[in-house]
């Protein structure tokens, strides 16, 4: 198949680039755009109780209150010393002449003695917003009114001697907006320049180097169209927070195609062929590797449309569109556009031409292939050591811990948990659903038994128009994003509530600390399933193409293990080093995609060049010997520009973003590095002629060449 493939595109070039960029431009022309929402609760399944509470406040409370981004203005000294009652008299003025200039969007601006802290630190006044997240309007109308509402305040604040700071999810929107539009800008440049400048270094060639950097322009285009055309036919919802990781996915993963291609390429112009008929072998031998490796890739992303939590549900699909439009410009597009190139893609260069001699990889290789045992049980020790320390792993959920801390509502944030409980900022919503008009006595009883249980302060019942259905907000004396809060809500404050419901009543908590909580239990279950799942698949995918049984065995363990001391590596540093109370909750399942998935392609490539080796006539450890030496500088170099992509996150100012760089980056290293280049070889040259078994794929096409030594390379294979 792939040597038909090569033949038609490398002898219908033209016709080959026209059809791509036709069948572009009509996807790009017809695609609506692409839906995204930045609301975790919108991608819980309706049985999670903390989603049945939501859309009982959206029946209950059609206003729109029910759904209150509460925007608090933070209030001290100047002198850092306690509010006099003079302050506070000013701070209660202020207040009601900002209530008075009735900025647009906001309705209340209200302050009381309830809400100065019992150090008298700070008094907060209160300014309430209606919220919706996937209402991008009412959105940029509370981002409108906020701005507004500071410089109003400044003003009024100037020559008081008292100092403010706004703190909510709006202006916190607002402080990091410019940050992360920054940061986006500096990831993009610099993976550009990291790609360019790591593949100049490898072939001394400008048109090599800058070839992925405008083919995956183009495929980002097209992805993102096909992704909203399809998303749109199955009504996916997909998450704003991960466009990043599209980008930086595909680049990644698209640079590592074109270099498998470019490398076997140069290989078979090094043999004398010319151009065309390089391209026409390259694409028959490395085709059927990049076509498997993207398989892999592209099922394992799938298989995320059995997580229940849609938010990675939708993502899977979406990188799994990403893959799949590289994977056929990979093996058309780039093929027809280097065959018109030929050698001028390595222009100026003329290093192509020359065999390096006794290169480190041809010395790493007659290493493994002399002492496999060593190599295997030295490189697996390292993976295991790392994997070991995977176990303290704690999920983080926690968003405004891993952002800026310079900012203004960052400040008054901190300012705020120093001096009043944690949970004002988002209280804990208790929902209480009667059949008929509740009793007010009856709720006041349960709400003192709320506030008796020693979890946090229940406010005052709040009815909705008919009376059948009363929201009690909760506020807890944690975080309300920390683990202690979600564990609280999770499992004490649920039982107390639901326990004491007024009688004939239902009782429903919801809230950010509710939706995480649900949050919490449903990543467990989708691990659980997906792991398994993926892991049982790539095993398929891996049998169907080496034709064995014994192989996909090691090579599945080989992947596990990378994936564990990835996770391993990450916790050492974050929560070991940095001391992170946990890292992001998404974290595992990121790690799974990109570690898990994307390293998949290291093995594939290595093994499939062990094979090729060995039908080439080379016994089990001389193949792995010349396979390394072979496959080895290929594997390196898409491992560091892949690594090296995701390390670019690293300087990004949300932790979030930071784990993930670093996490993936050190993920696709130990993939490149341990495991493909000295796990995979070493096991393989013990285990012989079995790992092929039961389809023996690497029966030898020809005898070998001779040699003295049977781990030294004698010569170059054909």
């Amino acid at each position: 198949m792939f040597g038909w493939l090569g033949r038609t595109v490398v002898r219908h070039p033209w016709w080959t680039i026209v059809a791509w960029l036709v069948a572009a431009a009509v996807a790009v022309v017809l695609a609506p755009k692409l839906d995204t929402h930045s609301d975790q609760q919108d991608f819980l399944p309706t049985k999670y109780e903390s989603v049945q509470a939501g859309k009982l406040a959206d029946r209950a409370f059609p206003s729109g209150s029910q759904k209150v981004s509460n925007e608090l203005m933070v209030v001290k000294r100047s002198d850092g010393q306690a509010l006099s009652s003079t302050d506070q008299q000013k701070i209660g003025q202020i207040a009601k002449s900002l209530q008075d200039k009735h900025i647009s969007g906001i309705t209340a601006v209200a302050t009381s003695a309830q809400t100065l802290s019992q150090n008298h630190r700070i008094q907060i006044v209160m300014v309430p917003l209606p919220a919706n997240f996937s209402d991008q309007k009412l959105e940029k109308k509370n981002e409108d009114a906020i701005k507004k509402l500071r410089v109003a305040a400044t003003q009024e604040f100037q020559g008081t001697g008292l100092h403010y700071g706004i703190s909510g999810n709006v202006s916190s929107n607002i402080d990091n907006a410019e940050s992360d539009n920054k940061t986006l800008a500096l990831i993009g440049i610099a993976t550009i320049v990291l790609i360019v400048t790591l593949i100049i270094i490898i072939f001394r060639a400008p048109i090599a180097a800058l070839l992925p950097i405008i083919v995956i322009a183009f495929v980002l285009q097209v992805s993102n169209a096909v992704t909203a055309i399809i998303g749109k036919a199955f009504d996916l919802k997909f998450d704003a927070s991960f466009e990043q990781l599209i980008l930086i996915v595909l680049y990644g993963i698209g640079t590592d195609y074109i270099l498998f291609l470019l490398f076997r390429y140069r290989e078979r112009l090094r043999l004398g062929e010319d151009k065309k008929t390089a391209m026409m072998v390259t694409v028959e031998r490395v085709g059927e590797a990049i076509a498997s490796a993207a398989g892999a890739v592209i099922i394992a992303f799938l298989v995320l449309l059995l997580a229940k939590f849609k938010s990675f549900g939708s993502l899977g699909p979406q990188l799994a569109i990403a893959v799949g439009v590289m994977l056929i410009t990979a093996l058309t597009v780039v093929p027809a556009v280097v065959s018109l190139l030929g050698r001028a893609v390595f222009w100026p260069s003329k290093s192509w031409k020359k065999e390096p001699k006794a290169s480190m990889y041809t010395r790493l290789g007659n290493a493994v292939g002399r002492r496999p045992l060593v190599t295997a049980v030295a490189s697996g020790i390292v993976l295991l050591a790392l994997a070991s320390v995977a176990l303290g792993f704690k999920a983080d959920y926690d968003f405004s811990s891993g952002q800026p801390q310079n900012t203004e509502s960052a400040k008054a944030l901190k300012d705020l948990r120093s001096s009043l409980p944690p949970g004002l900022t988002d209280p804990t919503q208790v929902y209480v659903q009667g059949n008929g008009p509740l009793d007010r006595q009856a709720l006041d009883q349960f709400r003192q038994k709320i506030t008796a249980s020693g979890y946090g302060q229940a406010g005052q019942a709040e009815l909705n128009p008919d009376k059948t259905v009363a929201k009690i907000p909760v506020v807890l004396k944690l975080n309300p994003n920390s683990n202690e809060a979600i564990d609280l809500v999770k499992g004490p404050l649920r039982d107390t509530v639901h326990q004491n419901a007024p009688p004939g009543t239902k009782v429903l908590v919801g809230g950010t600390t509710a939706v995480f909580a649900d949050i919490n239990k449903i990543n467990t279950r989708d691990l659980s399933v997906i792991l398994p799942v993926a892991v049982a698949l790539i095993a398929i995918i891996l049998a169907l193409l080496l034709r064995a049984l014994v192989a996909p065995i090691y090579l599945v363990i080989a992947v596990l293990l990378g994936f564990t001391a990835t996770l391993g590596a990450t916790v050492t540093l974050f929560q070991g080093a940095e001391g992170k109370e946990g890292l992001m909750f998404q974290m595992p399942m990121i790690l799974y995609l990109f570690v898990l998935a994307i390293g998949t392609d290291y093995n594939i490539l290595m093994i499939a060049r062990l094979r090729e080796e060995a039908r080439e006539g080379h016994e089990p450890r001389r193949a792995a010997a010349v396979g390394i030496q072979h496959a080895g500088p290929t594997v390196a170099a898409a491992g560091v520009i892949l690594a090296g992509t995701f390390a670019v996150l690293v300087l990004s100012p949300m932790s979030f973003l930071a784990q993930i760089g670093f996490g993936v980056a050190i993920g696709i290293l130990l993939s490149a590095f341990v495991v493909s280049t000295f796990f995979v070889p070493a096991v393989t040259a013990l285990i012989g002629h079995a790992a092929w078994w039961p389809g023996h794929a690497d029966r030898a096409k020809k005898p070998g060449p001779p040699a003295t030594e049977p781990y030294e390379l004698a010569g170059r294979p054909h």
